[in-house]
């Protein structure tokens, strides 16, 4: 991958090039209580034709034999081993810190101390037992005094690890503050933000690949600052699908570091070639769409809104690559319209 990347191009579907999908689960494979409509399908169809699936998630609540059984019963059939939470990352990361015989104070779900216990620590439940670590993960039942004996615990000398920055959860009624922003109250008063293991940190990545044993993963997501970011740092294509919380014009607007190898409105794409945008007379082209920067103003035209987008991305990203302008005041909040 180049330091200014630009969509790739498949004349073969996406299930056919990649031998492993690193699946997100809020906004790509459910939202709230229900599966995106699209997801269950796609995954069967994924599977049969031989690509293997893990789902990689930031929420470090539930143990992954909890998610899986929730993909279960939302019609995507899932074992204990297809799925990665940032709870066993962050327990990963915890145990390059910290010595085998540390004593950790776990203020997160039960899934997190499951992860943090299967790999040999021995748990505290207050900073008063003067742990000689603290790892924060995201509940929705966290209460101000949970927060609380984080900041104690680390006064006290504690290690402090996150399992995940994420600031914002999506679910069915909006978007919600996520771990990062609980972890960023607690930094309020100690001072430091801890390191943490969840998307985008690229080791997540590389040990979802590894429970699959592939070679050519492709992390499909919906949020560009963990799961792309995260592809694109462990070295990995990443497909954006718009069915959370990034849309077109975040798209548009994508940093380097940020950027999808491909772009789909929903998983439904992984059965799809994708066309590779091409230059010509001044215009991106991609399908029937096609867009243009000129003048700093954005002008997409032609084709399916999906095209739209994958055009629009390519000519504001190699209008912004080669250093000229762009006026993102005048796009418009789909980006494409």
């Amino acid at each position: 991958m180049t330091d200014r990347p630009m969509l790739r191009g498949t004349t073969r579907p996406l299930q056919e090039v990649h031998d492993v999908a690193l699946v997100d689960l809020d906004g790509v494979a459910y939202r709230g209580p229900e599966a995106i409509p699209s997801a269950p399908p796609a995954l069967a169809a994924a599977r049969a034709a031989g690509m293997r699936v893990v789902f990689v998630t930031n929420n470090a609540n539930r143990a992954p034999e909890t998610v899986a059984a929730h993909l279960t019963d939302l019609g995507m059939p899932t074992t204990r081993d297809e799925v990665m939470t940032a709870a066993q990352a962050g327990a990963a990361l915890l145990a390059t810190l910290v010595p085998s015989d540390a004593t950790v104070l776990v203020v997160g779900g039960d899934g997190l101390k499951a992860a943090v216990e299967e790999l040999g620590f021995a748990t505290v439940e207050s900073a008063a037992d003067a742990p000689d670590a603290v790892i924060q993960g995201f509940n929705p039942d966290i209460r101000w005094r949970d927060l609380a004996e984080v900041a104690y615990a680390v006064q006290g000398g504690a290690l402090h690890v996150a399992t995940n920055l994420d600031l914002t959860i999506p679910n069915d009624r909006g978007i919600a503050p996520g771990n990062g922003s609980l972890v960023r109250a607690v930094a309020e008063a100690t001072g430091a933000i801890p390191p943490a293991a969840g998307k985008p940190e690229p080791a997540m990545f590389h040990l979802a690949a590894a429970k699959a044993e592939a070679h050519n993963p492709v992390m499909i997501g919906d949020r560009l600052d963990t799961d792309l970011k995260g592809a694109r740092a462990a070295g990995y294509a990443g497909l954006l699908v718009l069915t959370g919380v990034d849309g077109p014009r975040e798209a548009i607007l994508a940093s380097p570091d940020m950027r999808p190898a491909y772009i789909t409105e929903d998983m439904s794409g992984l059965a799809e070639p994708h066309p590779a945008p091409v230059e010509a007379h001044g215009w991106w082209l991609v399908g029937d769409a096609r867009a243009r920067v000129r003048e700093g103003l954005l002008s997409v035209e032609g084709g399916s809104r999906i095209d739209r987008v994958r055009a629009a991305c390519a000519a504001a990203w190699s209008t912004v690559d080669a250093g000229g302008f762009l006026d993102v005041e005048a796009l418009t909040d789909d980006g494409v319209a």
